[in-house]
C-alpha cells in the first residue's frame, strides 16, 4: 500500500511541549510519524516531521487547519504540504 506522506514543519521561540502537543494531536488523529529532526539554535526551535497520513481520520485539509491553530496557541509556525508538492518545490 503506498503512503500518504505530508512533510510538517515547525518553527518559533523554543518554550517547553511544543512537540507534545503537536505530537499527541497526530496520534489523536492515528497519523504515523515516520520520521523527525528537530533543533534549537539560540532559543528558536526547528522542527521538521515526515508522517503517514495513510490510515488518518481526518483529511489532510482539516489536520493542516488543525495544526496552524495549535501553533498559533503555543506561538509558533506549523506548515503542513504533502510529499509530492514539497519535493516539486524543492528540485535543484
Amino acid at each position: 500500500m503506498k503512503q500518504d506522506r505530508v512533510i510538517i514543519t515547525v518553527l518559533g521561540k523554543d518554550s517547553v511541549g511544543i512537540i507534545a502537543k503537536v505530537c499527541n494531536h497526530l496520534a489523536g488523529a492515528r497519523i504515523n510519524i515516520l520520521d523527525i529532526s528537530q533543533t534549537i539554535v539560540q532559543g528558536y526551535f526547528n522542527m521538521m516531521m515526515i508522517v503517514d497520513m495513510t490510515d488518518s481520520l481526518k483529511p489532510f485539509g482539516e489536520v493542516a487547519d488543525e495544526l496552524s491553530q495549535i501553533g498559533e496557541e503555543i506561538g509558533v509556525l506549523v506548515k503542513c504540504q504533502r510529499e509530492e508538492i514539497f519535493e516539486k518545490m524543492h528540485r535543484v
